[in-house]
């Protein structure tokens, strides 16, 4: 197949890893063993995301519309997730990678929050990609907690209300600092967002693959990356 253009890489994907359940269901296996083959991927993906130059990965692990499945199926994720930030933690910080969560961590175990918190603290100074972890994340919820934040220091008298403006929004989400995603890609052919990134994916193209996220591989990023480059980002402008 023919290869990328190196050049005109997207700086920032965005992938909402669906299909997990799915995936296990057709293989009569397990839901766990599906978020399993799952979290595989995203170690497969991510690290071929540094090997090839992209500077961000944002991946949307868990809603916080996530809490209505069940009880057995959200205490499986908690421990894949604790589990495989452990891992992470190992190979990533070797890769050069930094993690960042994304989302409120207050819900979760006292031991998750620690595995999270010394993985992002151990990998803060690396280089390479950065991996978002979107995990008890909702879109929302993220804009209220930025227009509070704001709100907050308004009152203050940190800043004045005339000085609130898109960068300003931009820098109290979760992403201050990072580029906008240039691609999203959304495993089994899911044709929405689901409260994903509604700030941040203004502009953003979107690629819809017929396949469930633990069967997603490194042909089929590049593919979804040779079909963005075959585009033209006119960002509301004439061709």
């Amino acid at each position: 197949m023919e290869s990328i253009d190196k050049n005109n890489l997207p700086r920032h994907i965005a992938i909402i890893m669906d299909g997990n359940r799915r995936w296990a269901n057709s293989k009569g296996l397990a839901t766990r063993d599906g978020h399993k083959a799952g979290a595989d991927a995203l170690e497969n993906i991510s690290k071929f995301c540094n090997e090839i130059g992209i500077e961000y990965l944002t991946v949307y692990a868990f809603s916080t519309e996530n809490w209505k499945r069940s009880k057995e199926e959200v205490s499986a994720l908690m421990a894949i997730l604790r589990i495989y930030v452990d891992s992470f933690l190992k190979e990533k910080n070797k890769q050069n990678i930094k993690i960042k969560l994304l989302g409120d961590i207050s819900e979760l175990s006292k031991g998750l929050q620690k595995s999270i918190n010394k993985a992002v603290e151990t990998t803060k100074n690396n280089t390479g990609l950065t991996l978002n972890i979107a995990f008890n994340y909702g879109g929302r919820p993220e804009l209220v907690r930025a227009m509070k934040n704001i709100a907050k220091e308004v009152q203050e008298n940190k800043i004045h209300i005339d000085d609130i403006n898109e960068e300003l929004i931009s820098n109290h989400l979760y992403t201050a600092g990072q580029p906008d995603p240039d691609l999203l890609i959304r495993t089994s052919k899911e044709l929405r967002t689901s409260n994903f990134l509604p700030w941040q994916l203004v502009y953003t193209e979107f690629y819809f693959p017929d396949k469930h996220w633990p069967d997603f591989g490194k042909e089929d990023l590049l593919e979804a990356i040779r079909v963005y480059q075959k585009r033209n980002r006119r960002f509301g402008g004439r061709p």
